[in-house]
């Protein structure tokens, strides 16, 4: 089980790292509403402009220590919860705007796989 664990955090970790740090200007399509590029999804979202840092720098963090907690297990649990929390909020985004559950499946599974880390 230890194992499926640190393959959780290793997942969750390096994926959010790859969206924030990599992908952040690119469209997907996973984007919220008709969005391109992350500044254009927190607009969709009705968040205000300075939230994309802010939230983009705590899931940095987040990621860092999660990826972190393989070697350093006391970070794991505030991570992986704190991760939790922002990919429940990430769900409830794509609620509001009614995008389709699709749209939704990232955070969805970042959401699951954060949990198993911090349950198992």
């Amino acid at each position: 089980m230890e194992t499926i664990r640190t393959v959780a955090q290793l997942a969750v970790g390096l994926g959010i790292l790859n969206v924030w740090l990599v992908r952040f200007g690119w469209a997907t399509d996973f984007r919220g509403g008709s969005a391109t590029n992350m500044k254009e999804e927190f607009a969709v979202y009705g968040l205000p402009g300075w939230s994309v840092g802010v939230v983009g720098a705590v899931k940095v963090i987040l990621a860092l220590l999660l990826i972190a907690g393989v070697w350093l297990p006391r970070v794991t649990l505030p991570a992986a919860l704190g991760m939790a929390a922002l990919m429940f909020g990430a769900l409830v985004m794509h609620l509001k705007v009614k995008d389709p559950p699709r749209k939704s499946l990232p955070a969805l599974l970042l959401l699951v796989l954060s949990l198993l880390v911090a349950l198992v």
